[in-house]
């Protein structure tokens, strides 16, 4: 019997597991081997698709399936195949011929199970393309022949942000979805009932882990769900106020090797 045997750690990526420059501590590396090794289920639960998770996949070797699409799939790595998805509802077209005709700067992204098409672009998404390695394919929303997971909104005005938040929610066929703030340039529409907090419940379930036993650690508002419906919620020293509201603990930040610090705290 391991010290971690059924434990399902779940970590979001960044501001939590990575660090600022995006890569991940020889300290964090270390504890998750080791929490592995002692009969534990290491994962993570993000918005990338697995095309972008490859890295990170490489890095931690997870010992379990992971969350993608902010909650929209989970993923076995090593089968290379979807074990669940939910795909957006009919009307999102509507959703965000909205927000390009109301705001003509910010930038979309479609995401389907395995692509991120960009809809229109802007130096917001320019940037998340140079974080997560993400290929520049130009499409239109009616040029995609497959399932769309969600869809991103970009733009580096923090304002603009706010306002395509309020076109979103006020319009008709909002009921439809939800909406998500996954980082301060980024607003996403998902399906309806779709979270990260959702998805690990499921996973506990596929993975036949007690709830109780599972650890979650994030930093911004979509992590707030997963931490919500964690056994032990954590919210890193560097987390938003809204997250660290919620926790059950706060920890140290992600420049401090925050996985290895909460893992030590578990053994003990």
């Amino acid at each position: 019997m391991g010290k971690f045997d059924g434990f399902l750690f779940c970590t979001d990526l960044d501001g939590t597991l990575y660090r600022n420059d995006k890569t991940v501590s020889k300290e964090n590396l270390e504890a998750i081997e080791y929490f592995k090794s002692e009969g534990g289920l290491f994962t993570f639960i993000t918005g990338r698709v697995p095309k972008t998770s490859i890295s990170i996949c490489e890095t931690i070797k997870p010992n379990a399936p992971y969350g993608c699409i902010n909650g929209g799939g989970i993923f076995d790595a090593e089968k290379n195949e979807y074990l669940w998805s939910m795909p957006l509802a009919d009307g999102v077209k509507e959703l965000i011929d909205t927000v390009s005709k109301e705001l003509p700067q910010v930038a979309i992204q479609a995401n389907t199970k395995n692509d991120i098409f960009f809809l229109k672009d802007n130096s917001a998404m320019v940037r998340f393309r140079k974080v997560t390695g993400a290929p520049n394919i130009k499409k239109t929303f009616d040029e995609i022949n497959e399932p769309i997971l969600k869809i991103v909104f970009a733009d580096e005005n923090e304002d603009t942000i706010l306002q395509v938040e309020k076109l979103l929610n006020n319009h008709p066929f909002a009921d439809k979805f939800d909406f998500i703030r996954s980082e301060r340039r980024l607003y996403e529409i998902l399906p309806k009932g779709v979270s990260k907090g959702k998805l690990l419940l499921k996973l506990a379930e596929l993975l036949k882990i007690d709830p109780n036993k599972t650890i979650a650690v994030g930093d911004y508002n979509n992590d707030i769900s997963m931490i919500e419906s964690a056994g032990i919620g954590y919210a890193v020293a560097n987390a938003n106020q809204a997250v660290k509201a919620v926790a059950d603990r706060i920890t140290v930040s992600n420049e401090e090797h925050a996985i290895a610090t909460i893992i030590k705290k578990l053994e003990r």
